[in-house]
């Protein structure tokens, strides 16, 4: 059973549209049931983080949501509509883009040929070249390499690459999918130094992670995952505080 994790009572705030809501989610590997029931909302503006150990089913959520996982049972709504039977191009189109566990850049193509890429739903040449300055803007390191093949950047750079690949869709609602995996303690705090710049732009974000202290500090609210489960939930500083959280997850 999920618990909620309480917080101090604070002034009443007008709640805002629910883009993404995830009800009684259920996804089966096989014989095997990774998902067993998962609900969560993502309500515009807000940075939402999904904790929990390697093989919790937090990668596998994602990619149901997504639609690049089949759904076994429940239902996912985007921006008020059933997107259980849509593919992920329609998606994309809509609005709802994830940056992948492993980053999935186009190796053989340089920087900007991967940007060009990211826009491919869009026809707004004047805007898309726009926002490939804009993306050098948010990405420095990516404008020193423009015209360097994607494969050979290091890993920091190429999660960067793909999380400006996936903004060049203006995405109403972004997923990023274990953005500090694998990377080097530096490359880590870039990575969530960027992640935090891209929120303030007021993108809504939901971040799949690991580190669950880094997450948790930047997120509005968070969810806690376990073994198929949504095992608790409540304001990301909350959950950040609490001693069990902090004991399953931040060796305290």
């Amino acid at each position: 059973m999920e618990e909620q994790v309480q917080e101090r009572p604070q002034a009443a705030k007008p709640a805002a549209q629910v883009l993404l809501q995830v009800s009684g989610l259920k996804v089966a590997y096989g014989g095997i049931q990774a998902v067993k029931g998962v609900d969560f909302e993502v309500r515009q503006g807000e940075l939402v983080s999904l904790i929990g150990s390697n093989g919790a089913g937090k990668t596998t959520t994602m990619k149901a949501v997504t639609r690049g996982l089949p759904v076994a049972d429940g239902d996912i709504f985007y921006m008020g509509r059933s997107i259980k039977g849509k593919g992920a191009w329609d998606l994309v189109s809509e609005g709802l883009v994830m940056v992948p566990e492993g980053r999935g850049v186009f190796a053989r193509m340089t920087i900007t040929e991967n940007l060009l890429m990211g826009a491919y739903t869009r026809n707004d040449k004047a805007g898309i070249q726009a926002d490939i300055e804009r993306m050098f803007g948010i990405f420095p390191r990516l404008k020193e390499r423009k015209d360097q093949l994607a494969g050979t950047l290091s890993g920091g750079e190429q999660q960067m690459l793909a999380m400006a690949r996936a903004l060049m869709s203006q995405p109403k609602v972004l997923l990023l999918d274990e953005p500090s995996m694998g990377l080097s303690p530096i490359m880590v705090d870039k990575i969530f130094e960027v992640v935090s710049d891209v929120y303030a732009l007021g993108v809504t974000m939901v971040l799949v992670e690991q580190n669950a202290s880094r997450a948790l500090a930047l997120a509005d609210r968070g969810y806690v995952m376990e073994s198929g489960l949504i095992t608790m939930s409540g304001a990301g500083q909350a959950l950040l505080n609490d001693p069990r959280v902090r004991a399953a997850y931040l060796g305290e």
